[in-house]
């Protein structure tokens, strides 16, 4: 009987990605940057520094550190120990924290930069971790869990899905949000370990994100509907030289139809726009680029991982254009595992409460979560429909939905838009020819901050209670 090839362990990758060329870039943040080498000898002793503090195989190791190449490297040298990253918010609030902290219950925190207290940087003999991430997730209830990938610390099983996320060898990546987030996260580390030069923003910044992908020829931007929105805010002469893109990809929040038809109409080419749906969890997944997204507007493509099946509140599945909740089943083995939380499920089949629909062509669409449905006099209501009609109209910087208590209907729908008061006017008379009487909103109010973070992210709970506005 022949054996299996041993895994190879993403400590042995980035070794030999810094044998083939040492002073090739490896990461950077604007204030420091670190060639391929000189991240291999860092994390070396960062490892050994780590395993002094008690970092052993399996152990969490937390990561609340801000954007910089010590949040890379410390990853770095968990894996070198077989340990788990578990990146976690630089800023949190004190109660939040601890909740967390119970969950994964870590080896070791970071909340500074670390600095190694050895000089002995020669290679740590070679180990696979059990798993290698374990990103935590409050969702929309704000109770935290931890999720820790199914996928051992080796280059056969994290890198599996590089070729279809296009993170392809020795490119360049920008990563413009917080890397505790999964997908910055993610892919940010599978393209340190394709050999691409990872540029990471300290904080995002509209204009500066286009300089950045002229000055370092950036090949692959990571994006959320929100930083798009407010790069398409830009004048002209802020977009600069966008040759270099290959791929454009985002994700984590449903995409405005006008914010995508405005960056199409800018990139090169319309395939080099990517929308990934998937949930942390990694169950399933689907994609679409900017050219099928023209031929079927507003969808978030066909199922490209996993298997997909949309059902009825009974668990019945709906036919194509009916709205209905989104179950995924892997095509393998489990593709994560919770501490902190079950999943939701029913007959193998895991739900993140996610609602949408099939077309006759097996392209899906999103309606909403779950959770996050308004039940208006009975009917259904789905706050990103809202949401995106009212991005719609040039006033508005950003919309949040939510239901509110109503004596006559139960719920009725209250939208907090960044916006100028005096444009409510304008607003309702635009949503009167785009929405239906009761999914228009019956009261608004409006604020002067941003309303989601630099992820795309907003929890819709903080607004539930807000009170009618006019």
């Amino acid at each position: 009987m022949t054996r299996a090839p041993e895994p190879t362990p993403l400590s042995r990758r980035l070794r030999e990605l810094a044998e083939q060329a040492p002073g090739a870039p490896a990461v950077s943040d604007g204030d420091t940057a670190l060639t391929r080498a000189e991240l291999d000898r860092l994390t070396d002793r960062l490892a050994r520094t780590f395993a002094s503090r008690g970092v052993t195989r399996g152990d969490l190791v937390a990561i609340a550190l801000p954007n910089t190449v010590h949040h890379v490297a410390a990853s770095v040298a968990a894996w070198k120990l077989g340990a788990v990253p578990h990146p976690l918010p630089a800023r949190m609030a004190p109660a939040e924290r601890e909740a967390v902290l119970a969950v994964g219950k870590p080896a070791l925190v970071l909340d500074e930069a670390p600095e190694p207290d050895t000089d002995d940087d020669s290679p740590l003999p070679d180990v696979v971790g059990p798993s290698w991430k374990a990103p935590t997730s409050g969702g929309s209830t704000g109770t935290p869990k931890v999720i820790v990938a199914g996928q051992a610390a080796c280059t056969e099983e994290v890198l599996a899905r590089a070729d279809g996320l296009r993170i392809d060898r020795d490119g360049v990546f920008l990563a413009t949000a917080p890397l505790h987030h999964n997908a910055p996260y993610m892919f940010s580390l599978m393209a340190l370990l394709q050999g691409h030069h990872v540029v990471l923003m300290q904080r995002f910044d509209a204009a500066r994100t286009l300089e950045l992908v002229a000055e370092q020829r950036v090949t692959w931007l990571y994006l959320v509907p929100t930083m798009m929105a407010r790069i398409l805010r830009l004048p002209d002469d802020a977009w600069g030289d966008l040759s270099s893109l290959r791929t454009a990809l985002h994700v984590g929040a449903p995409c405005p139809p006008e914010v995508k038809r405005g960056w199409l109409a800018r990139l090169p080419r319309p395939e080099i726009l990517v929308e990934l749906y998937a949930g942390t969890e990694s169950q399933a997944s689907a994609m679409i680029d900017g050219r099928d997204w023209l031929a079927h507007p507003g969808s978030v493509g066909r199922i490209t991982r996993g298997h997909v099946r949309i059902t009825d509140d009974e668990g019945h599945e709906v036919p194509p254009g009916v709205v209905g909740e989104i179950w995924m089943r892997p095509e393998g083995g489990p593709t994560y595992r919770y501490l902190g939380a079950e999943p939701r499920e029913r007959d193998g089949w895991e739900s993140l409460g996610d609602m949408g629909s099939f077309d006759a062509d097996g392209y899906l669409y999103l309606a909403d979560r779950r959770t996050d449905m308004v039940v208006v006099g009975g009917a259904n209501v789905y706050p990103a429909e809202v949401e995106a009609a009212l991005l719609a109209h040039p006033a508005v910087l950003d919309a949040v939905v939510v239901g509110v208590p109503d004596d006559d209907l139960g719920r009725v729908v209250h939208a907090v838009v960044r916006a100028d008061p005096s444009s409510e006017p304008e607003l309702r008379a635009h949503l009167d020819g785009r929405l239906g009487r009761h999914k228009r909103p019956h009261t608004y109010a409006f604020v002067d901050h941003p309303l989601r973070d630099d992820a795309g992210k907003v929890r819709r709970s903080a607004f539930g209670s807000a009170p009618p506005g006019r």
